[in-house]
């Protein structure tokens, strides 16, 4: 079977060329040092590019990567992606927008602290000038202040349980969450912008758009309280730089502690004029924990959209993002890789696919339709398959599709099944999400579970007799295949289910002679 091309275009942290090096079915490119306009070269049969900030996805690198099916972006920012380009050739664009979270929420801290204290300045007069003078340098204290947090997302919500921590009261300004992620964890939530304006510390942690740019300029800050401390680590252009100069200039603001700016490098930014400022050069993701979780997160990535077994993070998918709210999104990739899963356990050709909701996921049904279709069709289709054809296909495979919602059981805010029919049998597995963003597979065909679905699994179903495991063990041991996990489900008619994580490669053979074992009632193995 052909491999498939993964070219990595920037740096990125060892771990991440380690796992995609790991795939069998994975041809790595390393064009890291490679010049731009020769790795324009390089682009004609890749199937996934992984980019950083120092490449261009325009329209030149477009034209030239005639067999490009996904672009993973190493980190949030996604301003270097021509994504309508993408769009416009059905390439999918992906980000990794977590990994890096704590490394940017203890960076604002870091710049809260220091607009208090002014301890870079203070560090800086001392050992750059010798200067030993402690009545320059008086500060504030973090607690009993006041922090306003624009964005109440993955970082903005951490950084209020960190303030929280330090005895502030915070109050935060989101209005695409509900008002009880901020009081679930003790913080004030505002509606009213101007509530934001009056607070002693601000910070701001929202992506940047047509909503968010100048989100801070003069008539806020003449809003605001005189002595008011700003914190910008998100994206350059939030605040209006030439605002905040003026506001720093004068006294309004009494000290602003900035990462990114509207332009970098910023080494000649007028900013850097000032004495009441501390700034870094866009630090946010440089820490040793957040490089290495966004390499493995990015190779993750493009492996699962170069077998096109799923798209984390897509950016550009016919369903717009706008239209959905986030807690919606890993329920999609969810039930694309249960369809997939399911149509691998189940090899047969599909008659019917019907997906079933409870909790508020329901509300979205017709998406989490098309997702499963992808998944399911994938196993027979592969590339033929995508987030556009996917029900016109289904139709014109008389595939029946249907979805019903179901009142919530067993105690999970949400859970979604996806049901497949084929000539041979029906097989149902069902799936929830805990936290933000952690899939799990709670039951197969009834048998329930508890499993990432994730990786190299065999699902073996057998009669509930002595001896089973050992059995499975033994023979995969003598084929050199390491377990990684088992799981084990028990029913009440005398039959059981095991699902079994692997390292290795299952061949047929291997799966042909566990179907032959005499307490074996099936045995199928899928990779999701």
């Amino acid at each position: 079977m052909k491999r498939k091309k993964i070219i990595v275009c920037d740096a990125i942290h060892q771990k991440g060329f380690e796992l995609l090096r790991s795939e069998k079915d994975i041809e790595v490119i390393d064009a890291v040092k490679i010049p731009k306009d020769e790795l324009l070269h390089m682009l004609g049969d890749v199937d996934v590019a992984i980019t950083r900030s120092s490449t261009d996805v325009d329209e030149a690198f477009l034209q030239n990567a005639k067999s490009l099916k996904a672009i993973v972006r190493a980190g949030v920012g996604v301003d270097n992606v021509d994504q309508e380009g993408c769009s416009r050739r059905g390439i999918i664009a992906m980000n990794v927008p977590t990994a890096n979270t704590i490394a940017a929420v203890e960076l604002t801290m870091a710049h809260l602290l220091s607009t208090a204290r002014s301890f870079v300045n203070a560090n800086n007069h001392l050992k750059e000038q010798r200067i030993w003078k402690r009545e320059k340098w008086y500060g504030v204290e973090l607690c009993g202040k006041k922090l306003g947090i624009i964005g109440f997302g993955n970082i903005g919500s951490r950084v209020g349980v960190r303030a929280k921590a330090f005895e502030m009261d915070v109050i935060a300004y989101d209005p695409y969450i509900a008002a009880s992620k901020a009081t679930d964890l003790g913080v004030s939530y505002t509606q009213n912008f101007d509530d934001i304006l009056a607070c002693d510390f601000i910070t701001i942690h929202t992506p940047k758009n047509k909503e968010t740019i100048d989100i801070i300029s003069y008539d806020e800050i003449a809003k605001m309280k005189d002595g008011v401390r700003l914190v910008n680590c998100a994206r350059g252009g939030l605040y209006n730089e030439k605002a905040l100069f003026d506001g720093i200039q004068s006294g309004k603001i009494a000290f602003a502690g900035i990462d990114v700016f509207s332009y970098e490098p910023a080494t000649d930014h007028f900013l850097l004029d000032l004495e009441h400022i501390c700034v870094t050069p866009h630090l946010g993701a440089n820490t040793l924990e957040s490089q290495e979780k966004i390499a493995l997160q990015a190779a993750e990535n493009a492996i699962s959209a170069a077998r096109g077994i799923a798209y984390p993070n897509a950016l550009n998918l016919p369903i717009k993002a706008e239209d959905l709210p986030p807690f919606l999104v890993p329920y999609l990739e969810l039930v694309q890789k249960m369809g997939f899963m399911a149509a691998q356990i189940n090899k047969s050709s599909i008659k019917s696919v019907c997906i079933e909701a409870e909790g508020d996921v329901k509300n979205y049904l017709q998406s989490l339709v098309t997702f499963a279709l992808v998944g399911c069709l994938k196993e027979s289709l592969g590339e033929k398959i995508n987030y556009v054809n996917a029900e016109f296909v289904a139709k014109e495979k008389n595939i029946e599709t249907r979805s019903q919602t179901k009142e919530n059981a067993l105690g999970y805010k949400n859970k979604i099944t996806v049901k497949i029919t084929t000539e041979k049998n029906v097989t149902a597995l069902s799936g929830t999400v805990f936290g933000e963003d952690e899939q799990r597979i709670v039951a197969i065909d009834g048998f329930k579970f508890d499993f990432k679905p994730k990786g190299k699994m065999i699902v073996f179903k057998n009669s509930d007799v002595p001896g089973v495991i050992a059995d499975i063990a033994t023979m995969l041991a003598k084929a050199g295949v390491n377990i990684a996990d088992f799981r084990l489900s028990r029913g009440c008619d005398g039959i059981a289910m095991a699902v079994i994580l692997v390292d290795e490669d299952i061949s047929k053979k291997i799966i042909s002679d566990l179907n032959n074992l005499p307490t074996c009632i099936w045995a199928n193995y899928a990779v999701v």
